[in-house]
């Protein structure tokens, strides 16, 4: 049974909760990842919700979101949801937005409540193979086309999606330069900021 690790509004942990049961219209805070895949020449993997997701089904978002298991660092969380439900295999994985946090609600009430923490992944290998229960479909878009589009409301995506390209496009045009972020800004729950072992590009 997958488990989500509960936060307190300082970013430590406080409990652990079922995945299945944790998202209501109560939801309460905890910890979670998004993730933004480039290729080589920055363009960015798209993904649109499988359409019987318990949360924002059908909605197009970026590459990959997940929640880490209690005790797993963040990037092994990254690394396991892309496997997982793309079929990537990937190791080249970078925080830039250590604590972007957001609240969202669904139609019908349900709802999402985060410190969601962003990382970028490149990734040079063969074409996705998505997981139908988790990814509807995918697409690959020029970064800096979407990112303007998504910003004017010309390009619909999830709450937490048009939040975090707001924030990253104020790290520069080019998605493959954007600075890595240190660690230590991650929350205090995450178990990569006790160990050190997976360094982002320019490190």
């Amino acid at each position: 049974m997958e488990q989500v690790v509960l936060l307190d509004d300082t970013g430590r942990a406080v409990g652990i909760e079922p995945k299945a049961t944790v998202h209501t219209t109560d939801t309460p805070l905890h910890l979670a990842f998004s993730s933004y895949v480039f290729d080589r020449d920055g363009n960015v993997l798209l993904t649109r919700r499988a359409l019987d997701k318990v949360t924002f089904p059908g909605v197009l978002t970026n590459s990959c979101c997940g929640h880490p298991a209690p005790d797993e660092p963040l990037v092994d969380a990254v690394r396991r949801r892309l496997r997982q439900e793309l079929g990537l295999d990937v190791h080249d994985i970078a925080v830039v937005l250590p604590s972007f946090r957001y609240r969202a609600a669904m139609d019908n009430g349900i709802v999402e409540n985060e410190i969601c923490p962003v990382f970028r992944v490149l990734y040079d290998g063969p074409a996705p193979t998505p997981d139908p229960s988790e990814v509807h479909d995918t697409e690959w878009a020029e970064w800096t086309s979407f990112a303007d589009d998504v910003v004017a409301g010309r390009r619909r995506v999830s709450v937490w999606c048009r939040e975090q390209v707001e924030q990253l496009r104020k790290l520069g045009p080019d998605p493959l330069q954007w600075p890595v972020a240190s660690i230590a800004d991650l929350p205090h729950a995450a178990p990569d900021r006790r160990q050190d072992t997976h360094p982002g590009p320019g490190r």
